[in-house]
């Protein structure tokens, strides 16, 4: 598919002016998006093309405010200390939002397609790629339904957009363990509904949760299962993993658990760091026993956003259980430094994860 482009050149001094600011996560977006619209009528998707970041008028009947056909992926670019800039598996990402797609009864987008439209947006965003250790120019593709009309259907057309924004650390106190909050009276997804998908809903269900967390000093949630509040899932926005008895332990993808692009990683990176893993069920009484008499040693979350995010405290039905306190744990540690050293072009690619753009 040809991509129009429109107004093609980036404004190279304020990203230089962006880049010397404090970017937190998300804050702050680069001048160029890319966009393409899908009409059933007319044959599927067209119109493709990068444009100036703005926004968009859209009707209020648009059906993605009412019914929720509403999709999104999140995936990096990274600069290399040699100046060149490559991204992490966006196959990956742009596979998942076809299978994400497909739960939400929304149109495919040939992964082709998706690949050439973030590698030819971030070329021209080149300028806003950060180099300042632990950096990166975040892609969030995002798919929403824009036909105008009530009735409960899948809609009949759609906007699919790439937006690009220049980040820091997903938290602000960087690579250092957080307290988590296990969530015994909300569920974030149950099997057969649309938890192993990247839709905005399963997000928007799981804010009170997080919202009540924080105010009891929490940093985020972990969830438990629908069915019986006894399997950990995942925290927050990221799959859960533990380390048992110097074994990675996290639980098998069963249809309420989105399956993580870094999870993925992490199981295929491990072995070749002398780790086992497995995937199995823990229970949250698994979980406190075992903490209590040593044999778990770690928790930590693992997700695009954070890559590794260790967990110090867990806090459950009003007590705290202290995994590592305020240390980060020598695994969580090792996973964290193997697979960023791979993202920023300072280690090997054995596995072929990283795509370089063309200078």
């Amino acid at each position: 598919m040809d991509i129009e482009v429109i107004q093609s050149q980036s404004d190279s001094d304020r990203a230089r002016e962006v880049l010397e600011t404090d970017l937190g996560f998300g804050k702050v977006f680069a001048d160029r998006m890319f966009e393409m619209h899908y009409d059933e009528a007319r044959g599927g998707w067209e119109r493709a093309a990068i444009v100036p970041y703005g926004p968009f008028r859209m009707d209020p009947a648009s059906m993605v405010f009412h019914y929720g056909q509403e999709i999104f992926e999140g995936h990096k670019a990274y600069r290399w200390p040699d100046g060149r800039i490559a991204m992490f598996r966006p196959e990956e990402n742009a596979k998942r939002m076809n299978r994400s797609a497909a739960r939400m009864r929304m149109p495919q987008i040939d992964v082709e397609v998706q690949l050439d439209a973030a590698f030819k947006l971030v070329d021209r965003l080149r300028d806003w790629v950060p180099a300042a250790d632990g950096s990166s120019l975040y892609l969030r593709p995002t798919m929403i339904a824009t036909e105008k009309g009530l009735g409960v259907r899948p809609s009949r057309q759609y906007l699919y957009f790439v937006i690009a924004s220049p980040v820091g650390p997903y938290y602000s106190s960087g690579f250092a363990p957080i307290a988590v909050k296990v969530e015994d009276r909300y569920i974030r997804a149950v099997a057969g509904g649309t938890g192993a998908a990247k839709t905005g809903g399963n997000y928007a269900a799981g804010l009170l949760a997080q919202a009540d967390a924080r105010e009891e000093g929490y940093n985020g949630v972990l969830w438990l299962d629908a069915k019986g509040r006894r399997d950990i899932e995942e925290i927050g926005a990221m799959n859960m993993m533990v380390v048992i008895e110097d074994k990675i332990v996290t639980a098998p993808l069963t249809g309420s658990i989105l399956p993580g692009i870094t999870r993925e990683s992490i199981l295929k990176l491990a072995p070749t760091l002398g780790l086992e893993v497995e995937e199995r069920k823990v229970s949250i009484e698994e979980v406190i026993e075992r903490v209590r008499d040593g044999s778990l040693s770690e928790a930590f979350g693992a997700g695009t956003a954070a890559v590794i995010t260790p967990i110090g405290t867990l806090g459950y039905k009003g007590s705290k259980l202290s995994i590592t306190g305020d240390k980060v744990g020598p695994v969580a540690n090792l996973l964290y430094e193997s697979l960023t050293n791979i993202q920023f072009g300072r280690a090997a690619d054995p596995y072929g994860w990283m795509t370089v753009l063309d200078d």
